[in-house]
């Protein structure tokens, strides 16, 4: 059983490189999303680039989050699926291997990791305020403040996964030369070490799991009195039909958001319930039987899922975003048709 789960994963993580990077190849030149110098376009890279041109019908402040947490996830599909998990798969043996590149990489994966979720706090934050607090959305919600937010918050946990790098030490060394990567064992011991992997552990994901489940009770409660208070001024709780422009524009704010948020919640839930019973236990990954090791493993790939679906979910929930991505794909094939015709 352990042996097929395994082979389910390695094929699992191959797809989720192959989805999350290339998908697509754009000659350079005139197109109806502007001029795309791109080759071996990502599914995250190409909602970035489509949400960067600025023709999705958001503003600027929700297209800067949006981006930065596509970069986030595209940073973790190369970091964490391809350098570690595909490489380790396919390609055992490479100078990746080297203890220092190999702490490199700890590092970045962590901190694109972390500045993947807290870019979604950030993002439902600032929806909160645009929709419970107007007078301060006027103020906060502007793309000059997302922008110091972003790069605030970018910089700061960066500083902090510095010390993932200082985790780590080599498996062996081999003509002076250090390999490998395993965390030392005064990570486990040391109080300094403990008390920095609980900090990690509360900062990525349980601080952001209670702040977005506040934050979208708030909303969904200011929503829901709003739109009485609406109805009842426009008439329609005498059975009036009209349509309101504004609740409809906050009706699909509101599904992109609940929808990014959700998906969070329940991507990351399976990593979750696996820490608190590691925690509560005090077990390790020897002592697992195969059930429980199937479970810990899923709750990962799930994890690295949720790096790929904030692209699908625009697709999913924005028509305009949908309308660029169809001419994006479809330039390749008009551009070939065209050169064919001449």
């Amino acid at each position: 059983m352990l042996q097929a789960f395994n082979s389910v994963k390695e094929i699992y993580y191959l797809i989720l490189a192959i989805v999350g990077v290339p998908v697509n190849d754009i000659d350079p030149g005139p197109s109806p999303i502007g001029m795309l110098h791109v080759k071996k376009l990502a599914v995250n890279l190409l909602a970035i680039v489509i949400l960067t041109h600025g023709k999705c019908g958001l503003s600027t402040c929700t297209t800067r989050y949006l981006v930065a947490m596509a970069t986030a996830d595209l940073l973790v599909i190369i970091s964490e699926v391809i350098v570690a998990r595909v490489r380790y798969y396919y390609f055992p043996r490479s100078f990746l291997d080297i203890t220092y590149a190999c702490g490199v990489n700890t590092f970045l994966r962590r901190a694109a990791t972390d500045c993947s979720v807290w870019f979604t706090v950030a993002f439902s934050f600032d929806r909160c305020v645009a929709i419970c607090c107007q007078k301060l959305s006027r103020k906060y919600c502007t793309g000059k403040n997302a922008a110091v937010v972003l790069s605030t918050t970018g910089t700061l946990l960066c500083f902090k996964n510095i010390a993932h790098y200082f985790s780590q030490e080599p498996v062996e060394v081999i003509n002076n030369v250090p390999w490998g990567c395993t965390i030392k064992p005064s990570y486990f011991t040391n109080p300094i070490w403990v008390g920095f992997d609980w900090f990690d552990t509360a900062l990525t994901p349980f601080i952001p799991f209670a702040l977005i489940l506040l934050l979208n009770a708030l909303r969904v409660k200011h929503i829901l009195v709003a739109s009485r208070v609406r109805k009842a001024l426009r008439g329609q709780s005498k059975g009036e039909n009209q349509s309101d422009p504004e609740m409809e524009s906050r009706r699909k704010s509101v599904i992109l958001l609940l929808t990014i948020s959700g998906s969070f919640i329940l991507l990351w839930l399976v990593y979750v319930v696996h820490f608190f019973y590691y925690s509560t236990t005090g077990s390790n990954v020897v002592e697992y039987h195969d059930g429980l090791y199937i479970f810990s493993q899923v709750g990962y790939m799930l994890l690295n899922l949720s790096c790929c679906t904030n692209t699908f979910i625009y697709g999913v929930t924005q028509s305009k975003f949908r309308e660029q991505i169809k001419k994006a794909l479809k330039y390749p094939v008009t551009s070939i048709s065209q050169l064919m015709n001449k």
